[in-house]
């Protein structure tokens, strides 16, 4: 049962987590064609949760139609492509994790962006010195070569039933016929509206006319549609050496400026051959023991599956069902302070690094961790990391480095179908409006992944694994997950956007589910704290504003305000033949979850 204290938690972060932008919607101003939104739905024939009815709805569509959960999973997350341009689309990549029912097996597919052939590591360096983030990320430089479309043909002709050309019809409408502008919608493109002034292709299609688009409007992408069709009819060969990718290889490397901003978009280094070399990787996913069911998500170049897989081994050997609040959050925020620390000694791309992928999930090297924790004491940020390959209590190795800084959006989506497959899948153009460039003509926003690498070293004396490389990943926080009992049947699949936050948004979901036993939606809408191995730890209102902040405070914790983290999406299987999908209550807005039938 939820606790009293969590409940008003959650109240409190309700109220406090929303902030509008512009002009309010007209008393029932809403498309005809827009679903309304439920943060919560049960029932039978499949389920879809993701940030926005319309994507959640295109989901369902194909699911009701006879695709599979690989099927609704592409077509939902194009259809996030048009009314969550700034969080996603075919600019950028993502992480996909499939389970498969008839095998009782998990896969997972690295989508993430990769940098251009002459990329060295000083590709963030000018005069010997590293740019400024805001230097960097609006320009050609920032661009990766996207990977999502590699990953939606990857993911169908491995798994799933439907051609690329049929689970993106849905997307197509929404985009040719238009979505009803919110107000995260607009309050999104006002926070990018002097960037995306730079560029006049994003700013005739973001600011209609000039202006911000207005709540309760219908904002249509027809460019957007065409290209979804193009992508259909052509292939994706179109993006990864034809047309399309020409027009991408021109937006990046002769970036079109309006001369008046007087904005240096430093050119980027992509070339043809970067794009036909392009392969979304087919890899197998973490694996991680906890409470007596299997968490799998995925490996490097993403650090999600090993970090979030590291804590919970650290976790394991506390009984946080019967911890009161503040030890309960006490244990999950020391854990992921420690599971970040050795995050960036240790993970970067596998093809570049030498990553101890498997040291790092031993339950030995978590134990070796977990000794530095009390109950009554806070570790000190940065903390040095461990050695995964050689475990000593209480040990660390090496000197401190602290955390890099990662763009904090993205957006997730997960589905069930009713032959009980299941995908968690996130995908990301990086930074909200990524590098605020649109492929002129093309309707979408390229990403810009490649400031996700370290321009420099954290600390000069300790190894970085996530510097730039000639075709390197950059490390990414994406941590898609789902998690099976022992007879190997779903119990949940989860995930959420946020930057590094997401690797504690799911930490913290996990462990309210499976741990504190709260309803899967309540899980998800709790007040969320995050520690990535920094000196204070991020709180939502609902914990900044509880007495639970001065328990923790009282033991050594310091924390600051951080208005909204995460927005997490999931799926339950209830063993009786129904799902659950669960989403935001408030954060972005609230979110949408669906199911094929609400009953038999």
């Amino acid at each position: 049962m939820r606790r009293p204290v969590l409940r008003k938690l959650a109240c409190l972060a309700a109220v406090s987590a929303v902030v509008s932008v512009g002009a309010a919607a007209p008393p029932g101003a809403r498309s005809a064609a827009t679903p309304a939104k439920s943060p919560v739905a049960t029932g039978y024939g499949g389920a879809v949760a993701s940030v926005d009815a319309d994507a959640t709805a295109a989901g369902i569509e194909v699911l009701r139609k006879g695709g599979n959960a690989v099927d609704a999973a592409v077509a939902t997350a194009a259809a996030l492509g048009v009314t969550e341009p700034y969080s996603s689309g075919i600019g950028g990549g993502g992480y996909f994790v499939y389970y498969d029912a008839a095998t009782r097996s998990v896969h997972t597919i690295d989508g993430r962006e990769t940098a251009p052939s002459t990329a060295g590591s000083d590709l963030f360096l000018e005069n010997g010195k590293p740019l400024a983030f805001a230097d960097a990320v609006s320009s050609g430089l920032s661009v990766g070569t996207p990977g999502t479309a590699a990953t939606w043909q990857t993911a169908l002709d491995r798994w799933g039933t439907r051609s690329l050309g049929t689970v993106l019809k849905p997307a197509e409408r929404v985009a040719r016929d238009g979505f009803t502008v919110d107000d995260t919608f607009r309050s999104q493109t006002a926070s990018n509206e002097t960037r995306f002034r730079y560029f006049p292709a994003t700013a005739e299609l973001f600011l209609p006319g000039g202006q911000l688009p207005v709540v309760g409007s219908t904002f249509k992408n027809p460019e957007l549609a065409r290209t979804y069709e193009e992508l259909g009819r052509k292939g994706i060969g179109t993006l990864y050496g034809g047309d399309l990718g020409k027009d991408v290889l021109a937006t990046v490397d002769h970036p079109a400026v309006n001369p008046a901003s007087n904005w240096n978009a430093r050119p980027g280094k992509l070339a043809t051959k970067d794009l036909t070399a392009y392969r979304a990787k087919l890899q197998a996913p973490t694996k991680t023991s906890y409470r007596g069911l299997d968490v799998y998500s995925i490996a490097p170049s993403s650090s999600g599956g090993t970090t979030v897989g590291e804590a919970l081994n650290i976790l394991e050997r506390t009984d946080l069902s019967k911890a009161s609040e503040a030890q309960y959050l006490h244990h999950f925020i020391e854990a992921s302070r420690i599971a970040f620390a050795d995050r960036g000694r240790w993970v970067g791309d596998p093809a570049f690094e030498d990553v101890p992928t498997k040291q790092l999930l031993s339950q030995h090297y978590a134990d070796s961790r977990a000794c530095l924790i009390k109950d009554d004491a806070v570790l000190t940020s940065p903390l040095a990391p461990g050695d995964p390959r050689h475990p000593a209590d209480c040990a660390s190795s090496g000197t401190a480095a602290p955390t890099t800084y990662e763009g904090d959006n993205t957006t997730h989506l997960t589905v069930a179908d009713k032959w009980g497959n299941v995908v968690s899948y996130t995908l990301t153009i990086e930074q909200t409006g990524g590098s605020a460039m649109t492929v002129p003509g093309r309707g979408f926003l390229l990403n810009n992944e490649l400031t996700d690498f370290s321009f420099a070293p954290a600390n000069p004396a300790v190894h970085d694994p996530n510097l730039p490389g000639p075709g390197k990943r950059p490390r990414s926080s994406i941590s898609p997950t789902i998690v099976l009992d022992r007879h190997g049947l779903p119990v949940v699949a989860l995930g959420s956007p946020g930057g590094a936050t997401i690797i504690t948004t799911v930490l913290q979901t996990l462990t309210e589910f499976l741990d504190r036993r709260l309803p899967l939606v309540d899980a998800i809408a709790a007040p969320r704290a995050s520690q990535r191995n920094a000196a204070t730890t991020e709180l939502e209102p609902g914990l900044y504003n509880s007495d639970v902040k001065k328990q923790l405070e009282a033991i050594g914790h310091s924390f600051t305000l951080n208005p909204e983290i995460g927005a997490a999406t999931g799926v339950q299987r209830l063993g009786d033949g129904r799902w659950l999908a669960a989403a935001e209550t408030v954060r972005r807005g609230g979110g949408s979850a669906m199911v094929v039938r609400p009953s038999p």
